[in-house]
């Protein structure tokens, strides 16, 4: 085979290698029977009063940069997961008591996906009362989730893709159950 013949098909693989998926939200919300779970433990002082800033880090998912969690795409996540268990704040007024921050510090992903993606996730959260600005709540929540061969049979990319979503949506869950212990 000539050198000539060879150049397409390198393009190939650069383009199948770099390509990504964005993240949906929708995966990385808690899951139905964990919101279940976890509702019934919701300390009454956080009952629809927890709203969520705006969400910092993360980046948008480009065609050479891979699978990426954009800031917002955590931030509609997180306020449906809050809403499923039932602390969000369902209107702006009255102002909930509670300011939910979230920073997606850190997202560890393959260069170029084996036949299992390994992704690791951190995110800071804090929880302020917003009437004193007194921190309820700080932890830098760090996990990892995979996606093997059979999660997406044909494309890497989306196994980097499965994996964050999923990795997301548990380091929501430790959040979740981190929260359900405060009694502010």
């Amino acid at each position: 085979m000539s050198r000539l013949a060879l150049v397409p098909l390198a393009l190939l693989v650069l383009n199948l290698a770099g390509c990504g998926t964005p993240a949906k939200p929708l995966p990385m919300v808690v899951a139905p029977v964990d919101a279940l779970q976890l509702r019934g433990w919701v300390p009454d002082a956080l009952k629809a009063q927890v709203a969520v800033a705006p969400v910092r880090g993360g980046g948008e998912t480009g065609r050479w940069w891979g699978s990426l969690v954009s800031a917002g795409v955590l931030q509609h996540a997180l306020e449906e997961s809050l809403h499923a268990v039932g602390m969000r704040a369902l209107m702006p007024e009255p102002v909930p008591r509670f300011e939910l921050q979230a920073h997606l510090v850190l997202l560890e992903q393959p260069t170029v996906p084996p036949l299992a993606a390994t992704v690791g996730v951190a995110v800071q959260y804090t929880l302020t009362e917003k009437a004193s600005g007194r921190v309820v709540y700080q932890r830098r929540i760090y996990n990892q989730e995979e996606a093997g061969l059979t999660d997406a049979l044909v494309s890497p990319p989306d196994r980097v893709r499965i994996a964050n979503e999923r990795a997301v949506r548990a380091n929501i869950n430790l959040l979740l159950r981190d929260l359900v212990t405060l009694r502010p």
